[in-house]
């Protein structure tokens, strides 16, 4: 899954791809490079980001999901709002990637049910993307799994079937080491909930913080690290289960996963 921000405050890229033609053509070079879907999110959801009303990030979204749909791409619209999921399955996205869960807009499991799309559940504990990380803690990925069962628990059964879950890296999840226990244990989320799992640890505070020192050095070097380190959580995460990776630099991971599958592969039984 590669990541086409259409927001001026991301954590990455920030104001990059606001302008439509140039995220659509961010999301035409990402599925060139192997992504098989483009995730367009119109909100950031950094612990620094501005929440934004339905209209502004609808008018951010929809001109960029048009135009890749219109390429045949997969398109995942990255939204906690049900109307901006229903306008986004409606112009032809295939998936509703919802980091809340349903938690900030319950009504969003009946139009992506209804719209026939695919869901992701994200996971966070809070009311709103203002207090997600208030309160930074531990989570274990058993805790996770406890709290997205009830999630699917209240999906329609339709909906439940067509249900990816995502720990939620990095969403009030406390130190980088907790963090890396969610990436290990991606396998033991997918068997104990019946559900494929995605994990994007792509350049989130986490991956910084294990590299230490690396990224002290010059801004380029630091992004590189932080790039390269994204990559190393994502073949982590496949090595133990997840099924879908989330990823800004796409052409560094496609190779990566491809090398390490058939390696994989070659030693398999």
């Amino acid at each position: 899954m590669g990541v086409v921000n259409v927001t001026p405050d991301s954590f990455s890229e920030p104001g990059r791809y606001v302008d439509a033609a140039a995220a659509i053509a961010h999301g035409r070079a990402l599925t060139a490079a192997g992504a098989d879907i483009l995730d367009v999110g119109g909100e950031a959801t950094n612990p620094r980001a501005t929440a934004v009303s339905a209209a502004v990030e609808l008018a951010r979204v929809m001109p960029v999901i048009e135009g890749l749909v219109a390429t045949g791409a997969v398109v995942s619209i990255d939204t906690t709002k049900a109307v901006v999921a229903a306008a986004a399955l409606a112009a032809g996205a295939h998936i509703v990637n919802d980091v809340s869960g349903g938690r900030f807009d319950p009504d969003i499991f009946e139009v992506t049910a209804a719209g026939g799309g695919a869901y992701v559940c994200g996971h966070l504990r809070a009311a709103s993307l203002a207090t997600v990380f208030i309160d930074e803690a531990a989570v274990s990925w058993r805790e996770i799994a406890d709290e997205l069962g009830a999630r699917l628990a209240a999906m329609p059964a339709a909906l439940r079937q067509r249900t990816v879950v995502d720990p939620g890296l990095g969403f009030g999840k406390g130190d980088h080491h907790a963090n890396a226990l969610l990436c290990a244990h991606a396998g033991d989320l997918a068997r104990d909930l019946g559900r494929p799992v995605l994990v994007g640890p792509s350049r989130k505070r986490f991956i910084t913080r294990l590299l230490g020192a690396m990224t002290t050095t010059t801004p380029a070097a630091a992004a590189m690290a932080l790039d390269a380190g994204s990559v190393g959580a994502c073949l982590a995460a496949v090595a133990a289960g997840a099924h879908v990776v989330r990823i800004h630099d796409v052409s560094l991971l496609r190779p990566a996963l491809a090398v390490y599958t058939e390696i994989d592969r070659a030693r398999s039984p």
